[in-house]
């Protein structure tokens, strides 16, 4: 069976047939009617600024998607963060990229959403390693676009070794409850040592320690056990945590007070921006899932805002051709193309695909480093 796991295959999205049905419909009735207009389609999630800012990711799958076609495309630089006007624009005739619509939206829409909640967990512990541990929440063929996301968004490293074949970077990760459990209570200590003989020299030697016992007890255990401990992970179910943040002082307090200052407290589990801001103080680092998994795909829309170079849009959308632009206080600006735009700022649209041909280099790195400039710039979810 070529596709165990019912996936819509390459090939099927690059050759169109991964789109909503009446786009067939409609190439069927314009080919009919002898009608191709030449077009200019926006993608935009907001019409007008609304000080919501998101982060824009997905755009290199834009341009594999419609590398090849006769048009031209703009777009935003992946990683830059937007609020309100469009994200991408295509120039061509409509027939060219019609059934495309379905897929490049869900390319930008789920990237953009997870990119954006990634950002805001990395900037409620800026200074705190922090980590994508979300990839079991979602299906697996879409593991890479998370841990991707994650790391445009600033954060440090992933979880998902398949993820990190195809975006070139190792996955990280220690050790599961599977594995103490495996050993059995009262074992941890042969647990912990067998972890210590098995990896890697160059694994971080981080200890999970909340599996039978309280997390002091597992924590201290393990100090005494491995001599180059780097660190300890409590994830301990949300059902038994209590004051979570008095737990990880606690821990804290008895390292210090044993003399293993060097030891580091890590702390994963059901954890948001909110608990990364109350706990930064007292821990190191953090893993976070769910709060970057769950985040809802931005609603983007793919508009005709104008036809053989008039304009025209549905009712509720703005018509014409338009540029956004960023002003030196941070401020997103929409306006029409070819109109002059705000005093000293910069347009944020940039050549993407000419004549069918990519124009532009992707860098992950430089794409998060633009992500974490402009949310300062823009003031990403305030002071903290």
């Amino acid at each position: 069976m070529s596709n165990p796991f019912g996936t819509v295959p390459a090939e099927a999205i690059l050759d169109g047939r991964a789109t909503d049905a009446y786009f067939e419909r409609t190439r069927a009735t314009l080919e009919h009617a002898g009608k191709n207009p030449r077009v200019v389609a926006e993608v935009t999630a907001d019409q007008f600024p609304t000080g919501e800012f998101e982060v824009l990711a997905g755009v290199e799958d834009l341009a594999t998607l419609l590398e090849g076609r006769d048009v031209d495309v703009d777009a935003i630089p992946e990683g830059r963060l937007f609020d309100g006007g469009p994200v991408a624009r295509i120039e061509g005739r409509y027939l060219e990229f019609a059934e495309l619509e379905t897929s490049l939206l869900g390319f930008l829409s789920q990237a953009s959403g997870f990119a954006t909640a990634a950002l805001e967990a990395r900037l409620a512990a800026p200074d705190s390693l922090v980590l994508s541990f979300g990839a079991r929440h979602v299906h697996p063929s879409i593991a890479s676009v998370v841990e991707r996301s994650a790391l445009l968004a600033g954060l440090d490293g992933f979880s998902h070794v398949a993820a990190g074949e195809i975006i070139g970077r190792e996955a990280g990760g220690t050790m599961p409850h599977a594995l103490l459990l495996c050993f059995g209570e009262g074992e941890q200590a042969a647990a912990f040592r067998a972890f210590d003989e098995a990896v890697p020299e160059d694994t971080p030697r981080i200890a999970l320690c909340d599996t039978f016992w309280d997390e002091k007890s597992e924590t201290l255990l393990a100090a005494e056990t491995l001599d180059d401990l780097d660190g300890v992970r409590l994830d301990t179910t949300g059902s038994r945590r209590g004051d979570f943040r008095h737990i990880v002082r606690e821990v804290r307090w008895e390292l210090d007070a044993r003399g293993y200052e060097d030891v580091d407290v890590f702390c994963s589990g059901g954890l948001g921006p909110e608990e990364l801001r109350e706990l930064r103080d007292v821990a190191d680092g953090f893993g976070v899932g769910s709060a970057v998994t769950a985040a809802d795909p931005v609603d983007f829309a793919l508009d005709i805002v104008a036809v053989e170079g008039e304009p025209v849009a549905k009712r509720g959308k703005l018509s014409g051709t338009k540029e956004v632009y960023r002003t030196a206080d941070g401020g997103h600006h929409v306006g029409l193309a070819g109109r002059d735009g705000p005093a000293d700022a910069e347009t944020l649209l940039e050549p993407l695909i000419r004549d069918g041909e990519v124009v532009r280099e992707f860098d992950l790195e430089a794409a998060s480093e633009r992500c974490l400039a402009d949310a300062e710039a823009v003031g990403f979810g305030g002071a903290d």
